[in-house]
């Protein structure tokens, strides 16, 4: 439990999806009578611990997205924030808006995510500034160099295959955001390592993957029927 601690749930929708080769927004395929993005907002905005909700979004999806948000039906205040050209501008764009203690940020295309994940990881914030799901690695990974010689392999057991929800205190993230705004990272727990910071990593599950190719709608189909 985290007590005295206000939650905002940041759910990201604003990138290309590029490698998903419809031409279309990804977050708005439809999988079982409701859209990818329609699952991450019922999670978040159902959640016992979240106050309110920001969707990261493009300008020219909002009208859409706006349907979606009121088809919903969530008994929670939800914003929209027009995202920027990289993820992490459109954390940061969200973030400046953000009064709340603590951020539990989400890829929309991550329809699976289990209620039990987005409570843990706002849970050890009680001991943590920043917080992720993770599953452990199944494969071998090796490290190379620019010509992809193999510099070094990593230990299986230590090694981690990072998702979202990923949850941070929200100052520290918007400081530190402001400090490396110049610097690329992939993430924001990256952020919270290079300030100092150490970021705990919950293990989650294989369901929760992120839909970024058209061949991922038919895995997560059977994952969303489960769920």
């Amino acid at each position: 439990m985290i007590s005295g601690k206000t939650v905002t749930g940041i759910i990201l929708v604003a990138g290309n999806s590029t490698r998903f080769g419809q031409n279309r927004n990804k977050n708005f395929e439809n999988i079982n009578g409701k859209t990818i993005l329609s699952y991450s907002i019922n999670a978040f905005g159902n959640n016992p611990y979240i106050d309110n909700v920001i969707i990261v979004i493009k300008e020219e999806d909002r009208e859409t997205i706006k349907k979606i948000i009121k088809e919903e039906k969530i008994n929670k205040k939800i914003d929209i924030v027009i995202g920027g050209s990289s993820r992490q501008e459109s954390v940061y764009n969200a973030i400046k808006v953000v009064a709340s203690d603590i951020v539990i940020i989400h890829d929309g295309a991550r329809p699976a995510i289990k209620q039990e994940y987005i409570s843990k990881c706002i849970e050890e914030m009680n001991s943590f500034k920043g917080v992720s799901i993770g599953v452990k690695s199944k494969d071998t990974i090796k490290i190379t160099d620019d010509d992809g010689i193999v510099i070094d392999t990593t230990k299986r057991s230590n090694t981690w295959i990072i998702q979202t929800p990923q949850c941070f205190d929200t100052k520290i993230l918007f400081d530190l955001h402001e400090k490396y705004k110049n610097t690329e990272v992939t993430d924001d727990c990256m952020i919270l390592e290079k300030g100092g910071y150490k970021v705990k990593i919950i293990e989650g599950d294989y369901t929760n993957i992120k839909v970024t190719t058209y061949d991922d709608i038919n895995i997560i189909k059977e994952f969303l029927k489960e769920k």
